[in-house]
């Protein structure tokens, strides 16, 4: 009787999280350095306004592979904590190199789902995986410890502004 239950494949389950927007960096060509900013202006389809990786206007590391699944991308602040108290490296939300950097939002959970940041909808395409480029900028040994924790890549399906403090919810 416990196997049969067990072995039922229950509804999806529902993934309940609000969290917020902690930094917000963009940059406009691949090996200058992010700047912070307040908000950034989302663009449906396109990508960030100003970003190295919005369509039409690549200028990234990775701009000669175009993908419309990386129109913007997510770190969680709690990876940054766990690098220094698990590996003692010292990382700033401007060093990894993504876009948003959110606190209390399970991003390795959210692939292939639609959420909420701030006024925008996106849909969560992949994880982003580590490169040794990275390594190559900040000088630090972070390839191997940011394996599956190396942020999110999303799709804009409805842009507007995104700032500072805003909400990261389910939609």
């Amino acid at each position: 009787m416990l196997t049969q239950t067990l072995s039922r494949a229950p509804e999806e389950a529902v993934l309940a999280f609000t969290g917020i927007v902690r930094h917000l960096h963009i940059t406009a060509r691949a090996f200058l350095p992010m700047r912070a900013v307040d908000e950034i202006t989302l663009i449906a389809g396109k990508g960030i306004e100003g970003d190295r990786y919005m369509i039409g206007r690549e200028e990234g590391f990775y701009s000669e592979r175009p993908e419309e699944g990386r129109q913007v991308t997510l770190f969680e602040i709690e990876t940054l904590e766990a690098l220094k108290r698990d590996h003692g490296i010292e990382l700033g939300p401007q060093d990894h190199r993504r876009n948003v950097t959110v606190e209390g939002v399970p991003l390795n959970h959210l692939v292939g789902r639609r959420f909420l940041l701030g006024e925008t909808l996106l849909e969560a395409t992949r994880l982003s995986v580590p490169c040794r480029h990275i390594e190559e900028i900040t000088g630090k040994a972070i390839f191997d410890p940011l394996i599956n924790r190396s942020g999110l890549n999303c799709k804009i399906l409805k842009g507007g502004v995104v700032r500072v403090g805003d909400l990261v919810r389910n939609s």
